[in-house]
């Protein structure tokens, strides 16, 4: 029998904030958009760029952490798995999307480089490890200026209806 693989990895930068929202039996599932670039030269000299736009996916946990940390203009390093998904629209046409359904994230800029992202990667690796309690005392002990710095905002969770999800 003849292996497969179906494997993406992606660097880019997200073109929308995610969105957060829960399956009916309470599952989050979480939605973003990421842009990739590529450059070359012809052989006459002229410089091309070419912008590719990908749909990303991530579930539970991942999900709820992409919400957290990801905003429009970040730089993430995504991996995971293609999937297409067909249903029927409320207009009775069928439609069809590919996306990247992730099993990992890794944020790649700093907290000043992001456009309203208030927490760098090594932070985020420190805090997600951490007890709310322990994390909240970690922020004290470092001063106010520094836990100013580290407060990251609980993004305001939308009920979702299920008929609007398309799955």
């Amino acid at each position: 029998m003849a292996r497969s693989l179906n494997r993406v990895q992606l660097i880019g930068n997200l073109t929308r904030d995610p969105e957060l929202r829960y399956t009916p039996n309470g599952t989050a599932v979480c939605s973003f958009g990421l842009a990739t670039n590529r450059s070359w030269k012809t052989d006459a000299g002229e410089k091309h760029d070419e912008a590719e736009f990908h749909n990303i996916v991530s579930w539970n946990k991942l999900a709820e952490l992409c919400s957290q940390f990801l905003v429009k203009g970040r730089k993430v390093y995504v991996e995971g798995r293609l999937a297409t998904r067909t249903w029927t629209g409320q207009d009775g046409a069928q439609r069809n999307r590919t996306e990247v359904v992730i099993s990992d994230m890794i944020l790649l800029d700093s907290n000043r480089s992001a456009a309203g992202a208030t927490t760098g990667p090594a932070e985020v690796d420190e805090e997600i490890s951490k007890e709310p309690k322990e994390a909240e005392e970690t922020s004290k002990k470092k001063g106010a200026k520094e836990a100013k710095k580290e407060t990251v905002e609980e993004p305001a969770v939308e009920e979702v209806v299920p008929d609007d999800i398309p799955f």
